[in-house]
């Protein structure tokens, strides 16, 4: 079977569902279940990832073909990747890994360490020797340097954008994690995840759906239930253990110093930081709070003014609040229900501004306006 030349969120080849939080799962019909036996625990998933879609996947790339994967790097985007480069193993020329941002955060820098993930920055990339372009747990509207690329697969869980276009696109935005799409694949192709493979996954998962507090269906649990059997356990643990820094510790002093309560939002602004990452630990930290319901944490790195958003009320959108608060001003803007993330060039927000601009004030008084 082959693919039409383009397949969009308008049809083609495009799973989409609607979104559907784990504590208010619909019931899937037969054909659309994840199963998890207790005497095999393997995971049969129709038509969600069957061996016709592996199938399809496979058709897009050839054995001379030198595929690169694209991330911006996360672990549910790293153990997406060597899932994807796993499923193409022997079948291609080559598979290299490519991320676009920087990683900084401890933990992050743990998980790549002991799970040994070979990837490089998108920057050192010669693109006349790639044949074939795969966008894993984002869509080229995320960043500027996706946009550039002629992607031939998408597969993401967050919300599609209808210009995401490409031969092959799975989007499947009720998802909690990529990481339980690729461990869909993995099954369809009766694929055995190694022990390094399967921690990736089951950490991707772990940290995507925030230990299911964040929107997932039940997908997501059966595949986390079928990794545990292949994890390695004390990985996670040390993974997990390796957050904090001396360094952590001392923007957890400044962040304290700066937080500002307006109703129920939890907000600070950290002005300069060396690394953007710092905002979303400090995001999710406050959204600990008993009087928060949402956590907003604002800096600036590299002449772009960051916002994270964290939403852990019933009511509200992270995702659409971003977009709606923030996305003018050339932003790229969006996220989930409970998690969000807002970019805007500083450029653009001197040019409208005829006094001396504060961006924290700038963000606040964003927020207030919006209550």
């Amino acid at each position: 079977m082959t693919f039409p030349p383009q397949a969009t969120a308008a049809g083609g080849n495009v799973i989409l569902f609607p979104a559907v939080a784990f504590g208010q799962c619909r019931q899937l019909r037969d054909e659309e279940k994840f199963q998890v036996t207790d005497s095999n625990l393997q995971p049969v998933s129709k038509p969600l990832a069957s061996a016709e879609k592996v199938h399809r996947l496979r058709e897009v790339v050839g054995p001379e073909d030198t595929l690169a994967i694209v991330i911006n790097a996360d672990p549910d985007a790293m153990a997406s990747a060597i899932a994807f480069q796993r499923l193409f193993w022997r079948r291609v020329k080559k598979v290299l890994i490519y991320r676009v941002n920087s990683i900084q955060r401890t933990d992050n820098l743990a998980f790549i360490k002991l799970l040994r993930i070979k990837q490089r920055h998108i920057r050192s990339i010669n693109p006349s020797t790639i044949t074939k372009w795969a966008l894993l747990d984002s869509q080229p509207h995320h960043h500027e340097a996706f946009r550039k690329l002629p992607i031939d697969i998408i597969i993401d869980h967050h919300p599609v954008d209808p210009a995401s276009k490409a031969a092959f696109v799975d989007i499947r935005e009720n998802y909690g994690a990529n990481s339980t799409i690729m461990t869909e694949y993995l099954s369809a192709a009766k694929i055995r995840p190694s022990q390094r493979l399967a921690t990736a996954l089951f950490y991707g998962i772990k940290t995507d759906t925030d230990n299911f507090v964040r929107a997932s269906v039940v997908n997501d649990v059966s595949a986390f239930r079928y990794l545990y059997q292949y994890t390695n356990m004390h990985i996670v643990k040390k993974i997990e253990s390796s957050e904090m820094t001396k360094k952590t510790l001392a923007s957890y002093k400044i962040a304290l110093e700066r937080l500002i309560f307006c109703k129920d939002m939890a907000i600070v602004h950290m002005d300069e930081v060396e690394n953007p990452d710092i905002l979303v630990v400090m995001a999710d930290f406050f959204l600990r709070l008993a009087e928060a319901t949402w956590s907003i944490v604002s800096g600036i790195n590299k002449d772009r003014l960051i916002i994270i958003l964290r939403n852990a009320g019933f009511r509200g959108d992270a995702g659409k609040t971003a977009q709606r608060l923030f996305g003018g001003w050339g932003a790229s803007a969006g996220g989930h229900k409970d998690s969000a993330r807002a970019e805007i060039p500083m450029g653009n927000l001197l040019k409208e501004t005829k006094s001396e601009f504060d961006p924290g004030q700038f963000v606040l008084n964003t927020l207030k306006a919006s209550r």
